[in-house]
């Protein structure tokens, strides 16, 4: 057997498309575009690429890109009072604090500090709250996007086995739940699990989301499972692999995302329909957070 490739990128382009024409719409009626607020702080060289990636994203669909590209000498509460002034303006509808912050400043704080209503990463405790109620408004970017590659597949997702791995606040959680909203049995794996191949072998779907190279072997891979390998390490040549042995794993599962080209764009397009769609909740009279 030999895995079909889930093409993010090509996928993650319908789904610009998609926004674009939604937003252009909304011009023709006479309403204005979505705008996005991207805070970087400092000039880590990925978080450059990511905020590029993104501003590039906002000009695809039409979004309004608002940049604030700041020292990472930058203050807790220099980058709060700016966070409160993006939170007051009704022209913005969407706050993107690019991580890692610095390590003088609180991720937790920062996160916390944004309205829910803007919240497009899908970062705030209120948005993963209404996720975990099965009422999700604001959906973290990459688990969405994920729920939509495995959909691509034409896989029926209700009742199978998935593992992720991984169980950070970003990507993991919200993972694991929105499998379960998906009808998922989701097993989730971190640090302390003490046998993950084991898990691994049983699962219909595999999530890797640990940030470790080739830390899920290929050999443990179930005939006929999906693959989604949401990890990206730079390796010593500078070249780039996820957390799955792609290539053993392409020999035994049906489906499998590359890296790079897989999860990645699907992320970013996805921020692109959270941000349309916060816009279009603030116009509904909807203030998540205070509901």
């Amino acid at each position: 057997m030999t895995a079909q490739i889930i093409n993010g990128k090509s996928i993650a382009e319908v789904t610009l498309s998609e926004t674009k024409s939604l937003v252009d719409k909304r011009l023709q009626n006479g309403l204005r575009a979505p705008s996005l607020a991207v805070v970087l702080l400092g000039e880590d060289p990925a978080s450059t690429i990511y905020v590029r990636n993104k501003r590039l994203a906002c000009e695809k669909t039409g979004i309004r890109s608002l940049a604030y590209n700041l020292p990472s000498t930058t203050t807790e509460a220099e980058l709060l009072a700016l966070i409160n002034e993006l939170n007051a303006n009704d022209e913005v509808d969407g706050i993107l604090v690019q991580s890692p912050v610095p390590a003088h400043i609180e991720e937790k704080k920062i996160i916390e500090s944004i309205s829910a209503s803007k919240d497009v990463d899908g970062f705030h405790p209120y948005n993963i709250g209404r996720l975990a109620v099965r009422q999700p408004t604001l959906r973290s970017c990459t688990p969405y996007g994920v729920i939509k590659l495995l959909q691509s597949t034409g896989i029926k997702l209700l009742g199978m086995d998935a593992v992720v791995v991984g169980v950070s606040n970003h990507v993991g959680r919200p993972m694991a739940l929105e499998l379960l909203l998906a009808g998922c049995t989701v097993t989730s794996c971190h640090r302390h699990t003490k046998d993950l191949k084991a898990n691994i072998e049983r699962a219909d779907i595999v999530v890797a989301a640990a940030g470790k190279p080739h830390l899920v072997k290929g050999d443990w891979i179930k005939p006929g499972a999906v693959v989604i390998d949401i990890g990206i390490n730079r390796m010593a040549d500078g070249s780039l692999c996820g957390d799955v042995e792609f290539a053993a794993a392409s020999e035994r599962a049906a489906w499998i995302t590359p890296v790079p080209g897989g999860v990645g764009p699907m992320t970013v397009a996805t921020l692109m329909q959270n941000t349309l769609k916060a816009l279009e909740l603030r116009e509904s009279g909807l203030v998540l957070g205070t509901d």
